[in-house]
């Protein structure tokens, strides 16, 4: 037996035992703390801790980091591994006392304040779904792996009085995909740069086995709130395994007549994604695969148009959170994921010969098109995706609410959406001011990843989450956040958050696929007020390179390179 990863397990294992594995194709990589961040109570030289010592105990100690505790004091120390990682630590210990032993309690924290945190409280530090404080044994001469989330910031505490806990070292453990980063975006704007990377690096993280939501509690395949990410995957990853791995994990797991995560919009990002997936990847094999299910949801989902085109999917109905309460929003957002998911069906149909399917689609597109919406709640989530859909103007649209409050009233899954059809108004310029001020509001808190969620005014007297609140500050971390993400709850690296990674692509650099399998594209740059923009698309047959220059006279000049099988209109 052969595993994907070029390993030749059956050579130890027999076939019975290799029926019942599983590659893990993740790799893992030790990093040295970048600085101790705070410490208290008797700890003797701490800055052994931040050396790149080998990550192997030795038995004599050398030069190690002591911490002694006290009744009176206790020993502690908080680390700052200076980015947002997925993993856990690893803690070299030389001698652990008189008893040979030692407890140590250990706090992971996405924030410096999080991992200063007491579990529950107003500011509502958890255990949720992975363990991020715990009480560990360590024995000297050992080398313990502690932990599996998302995290930053590490503080150790000695909890055993009146002995010695001489350390070698502490690693951080990151566990990702490495994966090399075939699309990339500069431009002559250096906060957009940083932004297109974070949030290439937000999503990156999550591409685990599966692909997550976020990597220190929602580490679970939330098929609805995939769509950003797997829109970034194709942007700077292209085709990868983690994608159809996890769209399969979902439809495996939710027989028909149930809906994807209980939620039937997440049915219907299901659809929209295998669409999405099939252009880029152009997998007619897997596509295929897909069809037994993909037509039953389908029909499903048409017995819930009613004779006036309404969308009347049943309950729970959700759009995102910040809309969970506007009943207006959500019917007017249902509606066009409704009209968004049938046109993707449609279209897939037609690829795939199903011609009586396609027809049906087109009758029930015909229906939820009359069907207008009286309003949207005022959210411009749902306005967005009505523009997506075409059932709103997208100039109307965003004159009336779209660029109205600059970065106010976005939220972090559906901002993809709304850069998206704010673009599709000519609105340039209001998208880049808005990625500036929201993402880069983030990135300006100390952010190294995007969050679940976000607020322009959490930036108002807000101390930054990569230093402990100073005096008169707000810790945005502890004291913000709604519905499942409340206070420390709140996940600090959530993929659906990186929408201006493949935005900037698709709409900086103009890079549209036509043909599935990009056979074909269109690029049309949009540079807005930006001098210059380049990168790279990846395709199956290799990464398009695109560079825009803004002449003096404000015409641009487009130096494209694309391999042999993908045709470049203009």
């Amino acid at each position: 037996m052969e595993m994907k990863n070029g390993s030749h397990i059956a050579d130890v294992f027999d076939e019975q035992i290799c029926e019942k594995m599983e590659a893990d194709n993740r790799k893992r990589f030790y990093i040295a703390p970048q600085k101790v961040l705070w410490q208290s109570g008797s700890v003797t030289n701490s800055q052994a801790l931040v050396e790149n010592r080998a990550a192997q105990i030795t038995v004599e100690p050398k030069d190690g980091c002591v911490l002694h505790s006290t009744a009176e004091n206790c020993a502690s120390v908080l680390l700052d591994f200076g980015a947002e990682i997925h993993g856990g630590i690893k803690i070299f210990t030389w001698l652990a006392g008189s008893k040979h032993h030692a407890n140590v309690r250990v706090r992971f924290g996405e924030s410096a304040m999080e991992a200063m945190s007491e579990l529950g409280g107003e500011q509502n530090a958890t255990n949720d779904h992975a363990v991020r404080d715990m009480v560990v044994d360590l024995p000297d001469m050992s080398m313990i792996s502690v932990g599996e989330t998302g995290f930053r910031f590490v503080r150790i505490d000695l909890l055993d009085q009146d002995q010695d806990l001489v350390l070698k070292g502490v690693k951080g453990v990151l566990v990702y995909m490495d994966l090399p980063y075939v699309g990339s975006f500069r431009c002559n704007d250096e906060l957009l740069n940083r932004i297109w990377k974070t949030g290439a690096y937000t999503v990156h993280l999550n591409m685990q086995n599966y692909i997550w939501d976020g990597v220190k509690r929602d580490r679970l395949v939330w098929i609805g709130d995939m769509h950003p990410e797997t829109s970034t995957i194709q942007a700077v990853f292209g085709q990868n395994e983690a994608v159809p791995r996890s769209l399969d994990f979902v439809r495996e797991g939710t027989p028909l007549p149930n809906w994807m995560n209980g939620y039937p919009s997440y049915s219907m990002w299901w659809m929209i994604i295998q669409h999405d997936w099939y252009v880029h990847t152009g997998d007619m094999e897997f596509l295929k695969r897909q069809m037994p299910y993909y037509k039953g949801l389908y029909q499903q989902l048409s017995t819930f148009i009613d004779e006036s085109g309404k969308d009347c999917t049943p309950e729970p109905r959700f759009v995102d959170w910040p809309t969970a309460d506007n009943k207006e929003a959500i019917d007017a957002g249902l509606q066009a994921l409704h009209v968004m998911a049938t046109r993707s069906a449609k279209r897939l149909f037609e690829a795939c010969g199903e011609a009586e399917l396609a027809k049906q689609c087109e009758a029930d597109l015909e229906k939820l098109m009359k069907f207008r919406p009286a309003g949207y709640g005022g959210a411009k989530q749902a306005l967005s995706l009505m523009v997506l859909a075409g059932l709103a103007s997208a100039s109307e649209a965003n004159e009336a609410c779209l660029s109205q409050n600059g970065a106010h009233s976005i939220s972090t899954f559906m901002g993809y959406y709304i850069l998206r059809a704010r673009a599709a108004a000519g609105d340039i310029e209001g998208c880049l001011e808005n990625i500036r001020d929201y993402w880069g509001g983030m990135l300006s808190l100390g952010a190294t990843t995007f969050w679940e969620d976000f607020d322009i005014d959490w930036l108002e007297n807000a101390a930054r989450i990569d230093e402990l609140t100073p005096a008169g500050k707000v810790n945005v971390h502890g004291a913000y956040g709604k519905y499942c993400y409340i206070g420390y709850r709140h996940s600090l690296c959530h993929g659906w958050s990186s929408g201006p990674t493949p935005w900037m692509q698709e709409t900086i650099l103009g890079v549209e696929v036509l043909e599935p399998g990009c056979r074909k594209i269109r690029v049309t740059p949009r540079l807005g007020s930006l001098e210059w923009a380049e990168g790279s698309f990846p395709t199956p047959y290799g990464p398009v390179f695109v560079r825009h220059e803004k002449k003096a006279d404000g015409s641009v000049e487009s130096d494209i390179k694309a391999p042999d099988e993908v045709e470049v209109v203009r």
